[in-house]
Protein backbone atom coordinates (compact mmCIF):
# COMPACT_ATOMS: atom_id res chain seq x y z
CA UNK A 1 0.00 0.00 0.00
CA UNK A 2 1.38 3.60 -1.02
CA UNK A 3 1.26 6.51 1.58
CA UNK A 4 -1.20 8.67 1.21
CA UNK A 5 -0.77 11.36 -1.33
CA UNK A 6 -0.86 14.73 1.28
CA UNK A 7 1.26 17.56 1.18
CA UNK A 8 2.96 18.22 3.75
CA UNK A 9 0.82 21.16 5.06
CA UNK A 10 -2.30 18.74 4.80
CA UNK A 11 -0.61 15.88 6.50
CA UNK A 12 0.66 18.40 9.27
CA UNK A 13 -2.99 19.87 9.95
CA UNK A 14 -4.59 16.60 9.52
CA UNK A 15 -2.33 14.94 12.30
CA UNK A 16 -2.48 17.88 14.60
CA UNK A 17 -7.10 18.09 14.17
CA UNK A 18 -7.20 14.16 14.04
CA UNK A 19 -4.68 13.97 17.26
CA UNK A 20 -2.32 11.40 15.42
CA UNK A 21 1.13 10.78 14.73
CA UNK A 22 2.35 12.15 11.38
CA UNK A 23 3.90 9.16 10.83
CA UNK A 24 0.87 7.06 11.58
CA UNK A 25 -1.07 9.61 9.54
CA UNK A 26 0.89 8.81 6.35
CA UNK A 27 0.59 4.98 6.40
CA UNK A 28 -3.25 4.98 7.75
CA UNK A 29 -5.14 3.48 4.98
CA UNK A 30 -7.41 6.10 3.09
CA UNK A 31 -10.40 4.57 3.97
CA UNK A 32 -9.96 5.43 7.83
CA UNK A 33 -8.73 8.68 7.65
CA UNK A 34 -12.20 9.37 5.48
CA UNK A 35 -13.63 7.72 8.42
CA UNK A 36 -11.52 9.36 11.52
CA UNK A 37 -12.69 12.97 9.63
CA UNK A 38 -16.15 12.18 9.22
CA UNK A 39 -16.42 11.24 13.33
CA UNK A 40 -14.12 14.69 13.65
CA UNK A 41 -17.03 16.49 11.50
CA UNK A 42 -19.58 14.67 13.52
CA UNK A 43 -18.10 15.92 16.89
CA UNK A 44 -18.02 19.52 15.52
CA UNK A 45 -21.59 19.97 14.95
CA UNK A 46 -22.80 18.51 17.63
Amino acid sequence: MKPLQLSPETALKLSQKLNVPLEQLMHMPQHILIQKLMEFEKEKES
